[in-house]
């Protein structure tokens, strides 16, 4: 179908590019349509941006599921740690992950109360179920020193947020060092 086609091209386009960046002549290009296509599908570029930013939030809260779920047998300190990898390798090889970045944080100030409606819904969810992860398997493990589950995961949150500045504005190097030097301290914050 030609919208899901035009939807995949324009999150490469905007993840390179950014919103300003980005033409929908070079798009209807890529997918070999004439620009006035597009607008049979989308009613102009803010329209396709929120499309592709909702379309790259959804695949992408179902490849993070399918991330913690593949750890279900791992302990909890390697599946939340392990998580920093994967995301590390997801923002260099998928182009939804860096397009979710980009937007985060540069997003285009004419659409940044409806990029806020879209992310808000999405840390939430990632608060909830992060906060479900926490209590079944502390269920199992009994190594968390609390019980304040929703607390725990935005903790966990905020340091992913707070790591993840290395990746968007230096390297992976530097993302790497920072979670050394920040990991230990918050893993026994959880622990004692």
């Amino acid at each position: 179908m030609k919208a899901d086609l035009i939807l995949k091209t324009a999150v490469s386009h905007f993840a390179k590019e950014g919103y300003e960046g980005a033409s929908l002549s070079k798009i209807a290009e890529e997918v070999g349509i004439k620009k006035p296509s597009i607008y049979a599908h989308y009613k102009g570029k803010d329209d396709l941006f929120l499309s592709a930013l909702y379309y790259s939030l959804d695949t992408q809260k179902a490849q993070i599921a399918s991330y913690f779920n593949s750890m279900r047998n791992d302990s909890l300190e390697s599946l939340l740690f392990g998580y920093f990898d994967w995301f590390a390798k997801e923002s260099q090889d998928n182009e939804r992950m860096k397009f979710i970045l980009r937007v985060a944080y540069f997003p285009p100030l004419k659409l940044e109360k409806e990029v806020g409606q879209l992310f808000n819904p999405f840390f939430d969810s990632m608060h909830l179920h992060l906060t479900r992860l926490l209590r079944e398997r502390h269920r199992h493990e009994k190594v968390l020193y609390s019980e304040d589950f929703s607390n725990m995961a935005l903790a966990y949150l905020t340091m992913t947020e707070g790591t993840m500045t290395e990746l968007v504005y230096t390297s992976v190097e530097r993302y790497k060092e920072r979670l050394q030097a920040v990991w230990p301290i918050f893993w026994r914050g959880l622990t004692k």
